[in-house]
């Protein structure tokens, strides 16, 4: 059977660069390939079980059954079984255990499931991130801090209020010069994550511009093809997942005192120019847990405040002619 990398490649799902940047990832942090891939955002959650399903030719597990799985099933298979061969029973009917594997096609693991479980195994396919998360929920079986960052992408994000938004949007149209937009998009996502910082990017060159729980100010490091703000600054989209220890990024692994395992970083873009990033997280052991989604907001009311500023003093610069 061709490798699971090579069939996402070949079905034109993902690209051969990013396969390789894949791979040197799940090097260094383990993993399987799909999980890197969704930590990339090279592919989403959905996308990846649906060609799951179609790679080992069975059916993808139910999300409305996993989500609802009843105690008696839970509790039908010993946990040291569970943890030991990370399945997750979903449906019981007789004798036969519908189960949500990693490899469904595993013909020695499931003969060993069934002499060991008395059930007649029902194979179903499931992604790593949403299995990991499953085994805490019903098993009390503890992730990564990398499967618990990821989740939280098909988990539902903490609310914030519509007051709460409509004030920072007023404030941001009443910035007047740019440390002040900088001043309060960091106060804003400082309120939700321990560290914040802006770099802004000119020429090649990322530097340090103002930070919250971070000292970012003597900061400058040149735009390299594989540091952690390269795919940022060429897609013009975010990156949420570890920073990887490879050379690139040496001096950002300096600057936070080590490579966390969850930090986000938003572009600013204005005029279609990333100008500025937005950069978060909870320190280098723990989980950024806060509203992914609020974080992308400021990025763009911060950007639509700097247009505003540009054009005001268009305005401004205007000469009557006599």
């Amino acid at each position: 059977m061709m490798k699971l990398g090579e069939a996402l490649v070949k079905e034109a799902l993902i690209t051969t660069q990013q396969l390789e940047q894949a791979l040197k990832r799940q090097i260094q942090f383990g993993g399987r390939i799909g999980t890197n891939l969704l930590e990339l955002r090279y592919i989403d959650e959905t996308e990846l079980t649906k060609f799951l399903s179609k790679y080992f030719k069975v059916a993808p597990a139910p999300l409305d059954l996993l989500n609802n799985i009843p105690e008696d099933i839970i509790s039908s298979i010993s946990i040291d079984v569970i943890d030991k061969y990370k399945i997750l029973p979903f449906k019981k009917e007789r004798s036969r255990m519908h189960t949500a594997m990693l490899n469904p096609k595993d013909i020695r693991e499931l003969d060993e499931l069934r002499f060991i479980t008395g059930f007649d195994i029902i194979p179903y396919v499931i992604s790593e991130m949403r299995l990991l998360y499953s085994l805490e929920k019903y098993y009390g079986i503890k992730r990564n801090v990398r499967f618990i960052s990821l989740s939280d992408r098909f988990n539902p994000e903490t609310k914030i209020e519509e007051n709460s938004i409509n004030k920072i949007k007023i404030a941001f149209t009443e910035v007047k010069d740019k440390e002040g937009i900088a001043g309060l998009l960091l106060n804003e996502a400082y309120k939700i994550a321990k560290r914040t910082a802006l770099f802004t990017v000119k020429s090649g060159t990322i530097m340090g511009w103002k930070g919250r729980g971070l000292n970012v100010e003597t900061f400058s490091m040149q735009e390299k093809g594989q540091s952690v703000f390269s795919d940022v600054l060429r897609n013009k989209s975010s990156y949420r997942g570890p920073i990887l220890n490879v050379k690139e990024n040496e001096a950002l692994i300096r600057l936070l005192s080590g490579t966390p395992q969850d930090v986000l970083i938003l572009p600013i873009i204005l005029r279609d120019r990333v100008i500025s990033l937005l950069y978060a997280d909870n320190g280098v052991s723990s989980v950024l847990n806060a509203n992914v989604g609020f974080l992308s907001l400021l990025a763009s009311m911060a950007a639509i405040s700097f247009e505003i500023l540009i054009l005001r003093k268009r305005i401004l610069d205007l000469n009557f002619p006599l």
